[in-house]
C-alpha cells in the first residue's frame, strides 16, 4: 500500500442536476467548454495532475499546496466574469475545497481522509467560493495572494475529528488579510443578541414550495422586507438574507441560488411561484424584519 502526503483540490458544479435539467445539452457544451478554456489551464500552470472527472467535479492532486490554492483562486476569480451569455440560473458556478493530507495510492486512483476532507470542505464553500483546511492555510498563509477568513473547527461528514477551516477571501484588496474566528466568549454574546433581537423583532416568514421535484432539494431565499419604516436598517435586514444564506450553502445536499442572483428581485413585486420557475427551485423562502426599539 502506498501512501504520500499531498494536497488535494476537490471541485464542484452547483445546481449541476438543475442545470443538466433545464438544457443538457447546452450544459454539457458549454461545462466542457469551460474545462478546456479555464480549469484544464490553470491546473497546467500550477502543476496539478487530475486523478477523476465526473460529471460534476474534479479532483486534482498536486505536489505544493501553495499551488493548489492558487490554482483555486485563479479559477473562481476568472469563473466570476465566465459564462457571461446566459441568464444568472443558467451560469456555471463551482464550489471548490482544499487541503493537505496523507492519501492512500491505488493503482490511478487515491483514498482516505486526505481526500475526504477536501471534498467535504467543497460541499459547505459557498457557490464561487473556496474552503481550505487546516492544513492547508498553515502551509499557505502569507504564500498566497488571497486573504483568509477562518471559520473555526468544522464538523465534517464521517470525518471523526472537527477540521479547521478557512474561507478564501479572493479579493486583491484583501490579498494578505487573515480574519479570525470569533471568540466563544463573543460568539456566545453574538447569539444571545440575535436571540434578544428575535424576541424584540416581528417576522414573518413564508416559504413556497413549487411543483418541481430535481434530484437534490433547491432553495432561493429573497431579501427580507425591512418594515421598520426607517431605510437606514436595510443593512439588517439584508444582513438576516445574507446569513441566512450563507448558513444553507453549507447544507451538504442543498443547492441554494447565490446572493446576487436572489437581490435582483429586492423591492420588486413578487409572485413566489413566477419566481420558482424563473431561478429553477423547489422552495422560495421570503421574510420581514421590524426592528422594535434597542
Amino acid at each position: 500500500m502506498e501512501r504520500r502526503l499531498t494536497a488535494i483540490l476537490s471541485a464542484d458544479v452547483v445546481g449541476y442536476s438543475r442545470l443538466m435539467g433545464d438544457d443538457e445539452g447546452g450544459t454539457l457544451e458549454r461545462l466542457k467548454a469551460c474545462r478546456r478554456e479555464l480549469v484544464d489551464p490553470a491546473i497546467e500552470e500550477f502543476h496539478g495532475g487530475i486523478i477523476k472527472l465526473m460529471g460534476d467535479g474534479a479532483l486534482v492532486e498536486f505536489a505544493s499546496v501553495v499551488d493548489a490554492v492558487q490554482c483555486a483562486a485563479v479559477i473562481q476569480r476568472k469563473m466570476a466574469s465566465y459564462d457571461q451569455g446566459v441568464s444568472e440560473t443558467q451560469r456555471i458556478q463551482f464550489r471548490i475545497g482544499v487541503n493537505l493530507g496523507d492519501i492512500i495510492v491505488e493503482g490511478d486512483d487515491i483514498y482516505g481522509d486526505g481526500v475526504n476532507i477536501a471534498a467535504r470542505l467543497q460541499s459547505i464553500a459557498t457557490p464561487g467560493g473556496v474552503l481550505i483546511s487546516g492544513t492547508a492555510f498553515d502551509h499557505t498563509v502569507h504564500k498566497v495572494d488571497v486573504g483568509f477568513s477562518s471559520l473555526g473547527e468544522q464538523r465534517l461528514k464521517n470525518i471523526s475529528d472537527p477540521v479547521r477551516a478557512y474561507h478564501i477571501l479572493l479579493d486583491p484588496s484583501e490579498a494578505g488579510k487573515v480574519v479570525a474566528a470569533p471568540q466563544p466568549h463573543r460568539r456566545a454574546i453574538i447569539w444571545a443578541m440575535s436571540a434578544i433581537v428575535m424576541i424584540a423583532t416581528t417576522a414573518t416568514i413564508f416559504v413556497w414550495q413549487g411543483p418541481f421535484a430535481p434530484q437534490r432539494p433547491s432553495v432561493a431565499v429573497l431579501p427580507f422586507a425591512n418594515l421598520s419604516g426607517d431605510p437606514g436598517q436595510d443593512y439588517f435586514a439584508d444582513g438576516v438574507t445574507d446569513n441566512l444564506i450563507t448558513d444553507l450553502a453549507r447544507l451538504s445536499g442543498l443547492d441554494v441560488i447565490a446572493q446576487n442572483s436572489v437581490f435582483a428581485y429586492k423591492g420588486k413585486p413578487r409572485v413566489l411561484a413566477d419566481i420558482g420557475r424563473d431561478l429553477g427551485v423547489r422552495f422560495v423562502v421570503e421574510g420581514s424584519v421590524q426592528r422594535i426599539g434597542d
